[in-house]
């Protein structure tokens, strides 16, 4: 069933500086909210990603905790705990991670059993910047997942980020930035352990927010991550806190 789904969200001003933000803000949200979608809801996504070194040392720690609901106030879709070792060689802008998550997913509706997955992952992480406003970066992740009701299975994904500084000239303290980003996911396996059959395409998520560096170590991004398979469509809420430690 498709319904036009007519939801205003309104950015919540963290400073004075974003006034305008919420002109911006709101003229992305109508552009999703008037798009067709195979469910009725939106979803929300609260996040909090983090990211240390070890001094002067190459290694370091990086990761994620995200509750994921299939509406904006309940109905659990997912609890992802995520964590990883990285390694940046000397002089180099790459970052290597080898991590482990485990997730809890709901299904969506009244039922509310949880499946409990076990992931191991392996990614590279490479910025690129285009002068002083214009970040990018490119992460690749491969992914060995362990389901109890789907069994082994593998999975690629590539990720572009985009980050825009809108009010300074660079990405620094007290900065209103545009972030974007579009990943797709590709299953490695057709074929799975119970004898099921998959796509090779698993999914993609385009994701449109506005970002506000708090200081230069904290930074909060609320927006919207349209999410897309072989058979459904839906947009995310999200809000999410990043954080160097």
């Amino acid at each position: 069933m498709r319904n036009q789904l007519l939801f205003i969200f309104v950015f919540t001003k963290i400073t004075r500086h974003m006034k305008s933000a919420s002109i911006l803000f709101l003229i992305c949200l109508s552009f999703f909210s008037f798009s067709q979608i195979n469910q009725d809801q939106f979803g929300s996504w609260e996040m909090y990603f983090y990211k240390a070194k070890f001094k002067d040392s190459p290694w370091g720690i990086q990761g994620d905790f995200q509750l994921r609901n299939w509406n904006v106030a309940s109905d659990l879709e997912q609890l992802l705990l995520r964590s990883g070792l990285t390694y940046q060689p000397k002089g180099e802008k790459i970052l290597f991670t080898l991590g482990y998550a485990n997730i809890q997913s709901g299904t969506f509706g009244e039922d509310k059993s949880t499946v409990n997955e076990n992931r191991f992952y392996q990614e590279a992480l490479f910025p690129v910047q285009f002068g002083k406003r214009v970040y990018t970066n490119h992460r690749f992740r491969y992914e060995q997942r362990e389901t109890e009701t789907a069994g082994f299975r593998t999975r690629y994904r590539y990720n572009l980020f985009l980050n825009i500084a809108l009010n300074k000239a660079s990405m620094e303290k007290g900065t209103l930035y545009l972030a974007l980003y579009n990943e797709i996911f590709v299953n490695g396996e057709k074929q799975l352990d119970t004898g099921v059959s998959v796509e090779t395409f698993d999914r993609n998520r385009f994701y449109t927010a506005l970002g506000y560096k708090i200081n230069d170590k904290i930074k909060v991004q609320a927006g919207i991550m349209n999410q897309s398979t072989n058979n459904w469509r839906k947009n995310q809420l999200q809000i999410s806190l990043h954080q160097s430690l």
